[in-house]
């Protein structure tokens, strides 16, 4: 694809990215097969490839309008656009460069920016969302759907405690995050008894906690870019004193963690520990997929009933990971139900559910009845986000898929 980027972003680093981004796009629309906005809607505008000549016509000095917002603010990054493209064009990085770009030059209505702000500064911080998150379960019925949708039932709250062995030769670091402590704590305790199982000792150092994925895909990349700083100091010690893996069991800060080297590329000071930290990142999945017939031979047989598994997009679009959450699951005696377009987003995508509601609701209706529709008795993910997006709208319930693994092995 032809470009002229105008003079305010041609030499920058952001400008050189997007420029060989939207170099490789040939334009060819296959994109628009696999994009669940495309699906929904019909409109150029908002499949990838519409969204790309949006984003070109602003780094080429076009004027920014309300109406290149709003088709950009309908992206859910789910990346599935990038599975399926045939030229490897990184979608995802050219979004993040024209979203920022566009935040810059139009500012947002008052309402927007107020709701967009409160969730940059509340979700990302335990100190405040815990507290907030009690409160709100107190206060659910008058919240709105949008926020209520968030909240899993207090019954779905698990303490179980995490093993405690010590002292193993093989030690993995767990990033604790920022919203699945207070609503999923059992999640990263789950995949530490796993872990045990198989030798290894799991701990968190609760200096660290968001990703930084919330505030970057809400626009505030410079924030962002903190959290990750933060969170690569409060790591440093343990990278130099010899952990194996930095374990995250939210596919969602998965991702974000593993683009640490490539969004502090060009910080003098921590470029080199943010490509390390992202070399050390695996998905929970990974590690057992190194220990695999350890753990197949720890299974105890036996049938556990029918199971669907939603396969969320940054597990599956952004970290690549398909088929081996199944077949442990299939080895653990659960029968997995066949689900229809799997590759297609549940709606959740982070705020997305919060901030664009109705289409959100749409793609979590569509992806329930995909899951439900061969009769399971339960509904297994690899992501807060969706598990709770999901869950709102279930009557099954909906598990961390090492959760299950988890109660197999006890």
């Amino acid at each position: 694809m032809d470009t002229r980027l105008a003079d305010f972003i041609r030499d920058t680093p952001a400008g050189q990215e997007a420029e060989r981004i939207l170099r490789s796009c040939v334009h060819c629309g296959f994109c628009t097969a696999t994009c669940p906005t495309y699906q929904l809607l019909g409109d150029e505008l908002d499949g990838p490839r519409g969204r790309i000549y949006l984003i070109k016509q602003v780094l080429e000095g076009q004027p920014v309008t309300e109406k290149t917002r709003l088709h950009l603010d309908r992206c859910l990054t789910c990346r599935s656009c990038e599975t399926t493209c045939p030229s490897g064009v990184q979608y995802a990085h050219l979004l993040d460069i024209g979203r920022q770009v566009v935040e810059e030059k139009l500012p947002r209505p008052a309402g927007d920016a107020l709701t967009r702000f409160a969730l940059r500064e509340a979700l990302p911080r335990p100190a405040v969302f815990g507290p907030a998150v009690k409160l709100a379960r107190i206060l659910r019925p008058l919240l709105p759907t949008a926020l209520a949708d968030k909240l899993p039932p207090a019954a779905a709250v698990n303490n179980k405690p995490w093993p405690t062995a010590a002292g193993r030769a093989r030690r993995m670091l767990a990033l604790a995050g920022c919203v699945q402590p207070e609503l999923a704590p059992n999640i990263n305790a789950a995949t530490a008894r796993v872990l045990d199982r198989l030798g290894i000792e799991l701990f968190e150092e609760r200096k660290a906690a968001c990703c930084g994925a919330l505030r970057f895909h809400l626009n505030d990349q410079a924030a962002a870019k903190d959290d990750m700083r933060r969170n690569i100091d409060a790591w440093w010690p343990h990278v130099e004193a010899g952990v194996e893996a930095i374990v995250v069991t939210a596919s969602g800060c998965g991702v974000q963690v593993r683009e640490y080297g490539h969004a502090l590329a060009h910080d003098a000071a921590y470029a080199v520990k943010a490509a390390r930290i992202s070399a050390l990142c695996r998905d929970p999945s990974e590690i057992l997929v190194a220990e695999r017939d350890r753990l197949l031979g720890l299974f105890p047989g036996g049938s556990r009933g029918k199971l669907a598994f939603h396969s969320p997009c940054t597990l599956q679009h952004g970290l690549k990971i398909r088929g081996a959450i199944e077949e442990f699951l299939w080895a653990a005696g659960y029968t997995l139900t066949p689900v229809a377009d799997g590759h297609l987003c549940c709606g959740s995508a982070g705020t997305y559910a919060v901030l664009q509601p109705e289409l959100s609701g749409r793609l979590r209706h569509n992806k329930l009845a995909a899951l439900n529709a061969g009769a399971p008795q339960a509904i297994a993910t690899a992501n807060i986000g969706c598990l709770t997006h999901l869950q709102a709208g279930s009557l099954l319930p909906v598990r961390h898929w090492i959760e299950l693994i988890d109660e197999v092995l006890t």
